[in-house]
């Protein structure tokens, strides 16, 4: 089965088929950096970074083109108010440029923490600015935009498609808009392209139309046409963002270049903290730093328990890909408990068949082995190709893993272990990003030499017959959470 996606703007099922085959253009609408990340952004972030990974995995050529954000993303989304860059530069006494190189390190920081790939390209708003102004002049040649006092708006009334996307009429909008109908504006739902900067304004650029700034909307098609052409295969991001920003990125693309912008949308839902939306003005936006390495219990403002401790990056990894992408999902300290039981299940199982194959004896590979390995790959892939479905991806890993252990208690031979062995980090690693901590599984590290003399001298316990020391090293090892199993092929372990 090839791979199926749910596109937003058909509402629908779809066959992805790539604008030139098995490469593949993709754009994800990136942070905007005023501040750190919380475990919305994570959630986005993660969905994204499995579905680059799966069609990586699947053969394709991807060139992942996430951007940053760093000037003109307005409040509310509208066309007025304050950049939130200079807003929060203001309030610490920084330059807007001193506070957006911080929170993008910050960014990337939480990115690598929770093995999300770097994009092969990250490209800045700041540093577009020319290719901005340009598609400002294109639309204004065609028709589509006007100038005004020194800003520049699109034409909505320019694009019959507009609202396609969201499913919004322009009629709509009017009635529901939530700012007065300025003046220099013909219709409420223009947006602007590029905004006059006014004096002291220290984010500006000189333009025909004087000193100003880009509009938030155009930023995104203007970098997406830069490094992925004028059609873009995916186009990823928020389902808040579906209107405007992805409206007005539409609209001004297609009308600039008279082609196709997107061809599949796909939207990721919300999260909610116990139930309740996740929002930094409610006071309970958990930060992904804090959520990974605060050893105290996380409060919100009314002092209530958000998160009693921190957990380990894979096991917050692991609980965001148990939902399905465009389903919201709720974190809780109980839903992260069980998420990190499950997730060291998978890992445990996994490290135990990586220590088994390294001292397993040789024989010929089983045909009973590759067939159940040929069939846990098909389902995974299945999977994952209707619509990059990971949460019923890793049920078929838990499947796996049960094999795991049964062939490894079973004394399967060493070439086989070696290909449960790649299978595995294939599936889990490679396509899903879930890599744990070492627990002595990858490699001959201290922890793994030390463990091993003390099994060893455990043995000579048990050959002597001195179970009261046998049994005291099992269980001073189960104290601090490393668990021996015996077994045909001798004793493994496993940390918890």
């Amino acid at each position: 089965m090839g791979l199926r996606i749910y596109n937003s703007l058909s509402r629908q099922i779809e066959e992805f088929t790539p604008l030139r085959p098995r490469k593949v253009g993709f754009y994800k609408c990136g942070m905007t950096v005023y501040g750190p990340a919380h475990l919305g952004h994570a959630k986005s972030g993660v969905h994204f970074d499995a579905m680059v990974r799966w069609l990586r995995v699947s053969g394709y050529d991807v060139t992942y083109v996430q951007n940053i954000t760093d000037v003109g993303h307005l409040t509310q989304d509208s066309d007025d108010g304050e950049d939130p860059v200079t807003r929060e530069a203001r309030k610490r006494g920084l330059h807007p440029m001193a506070v957006a190189e911080a929170f993008s390190r910050a960014w990337l920081d939480d990115m690598d923490a929770l093995h999300m790939l770097r994009p092969d390209i990250m490209p800045r708003a700041t540093g577009h600015v020319p290719e901005q102004i340009e598609m400002c002049r294109e639309l204004l040649e065609k028709g589509h935009a006007y100038e005004v006092n020194g800003s520049v708006y699109f034409d909505v009334a320019s694009f019959p498609g507009y609202g396609r996307l969201s499913g919004r009429s322009v009629a709509e909008q009017e009635a529901g808009t939530r700012v007065e109908l300025r003046s220099e504006k013909r219709h409420p739902a223009d947006f602007a392209l590029w905004k006059r900067a006014e004096g002291g304004h220290i984010m500006r650029w000189q333009s025909p139309w004087g000193w100003g700034f880009p509009g938030w909307h155009l930023e995104c098609s203007a970098m997406a046409r830069q490094y992925l052409g004028d059609t873009v295969d995916i186009h990823g991001g928020g389902l808040d963002n579906q209107f405007p920003h992805h409206e007005c990125e539409i609209a001004q693309s297609e009308c600039c270049t008279g082609k196709p912008f997107v061809r599949y949308w796909l939207h990721n839902n919300m999260c909610t903290i116990n139930g309740q939306k996740m929002a930094k003005s409610l006071g309970n936006g958990v930060l992904i730093r804090d959520a990974i390495s605060t050893p105290q219990p996380l409060l919100d403002r009314s002092g209530q328990v958000l998160l009693e401790r921190a957990y380990e990056p894979t096991v917050v990894r692991h609980f965001i890909l148990t939902s399905h992408y465009r389903a919201s999902q709720d974190f809780s300290n109980d839903a992260l408990i069980a998420a990190e039981s499950g997730s060291y299940k998978l890992r445990d199982a996994f490290a135990e068949v990586a220590r088994a194959a390294r001292s397993a004896a040789s024989r010929p590979a089983s045909d009973a082995v590759r067939t159940a390995l040929s069939e846990i790959e098909k389902r995974f892939a299945d999977a994952m190709n209707e619509d990059f479905n990971t949460a019923a991806a890793i049920a078929v890993l838990f499947d796996f893993a049960r094999q795991c252990r049964s062939w490894v208690a079973d004394g399967a031979g060493r070439e086989d272990l070696a290909t449960v062995d790649t299978l595995a980090r294939k599936l889990a690693g490679d396509a899903l990003g879930l890599i744990w901590r070492d627990t002595g599984g990858s490699g001959s590290s201290k922890q793994d030499d030390l463990i091993k003399m003390l099994i060893e001298m455990r043995q000579e316990a048990r050959k002597s017959k001195n179970f009261a020391l046998s049994d005291q090293i099992r269980d001073r090892l189960l104290a601090i959470g490393i668990e021996l199993r015996d077994g045909p092929q001798g004793t493994t372990w496993s940390a918890s």
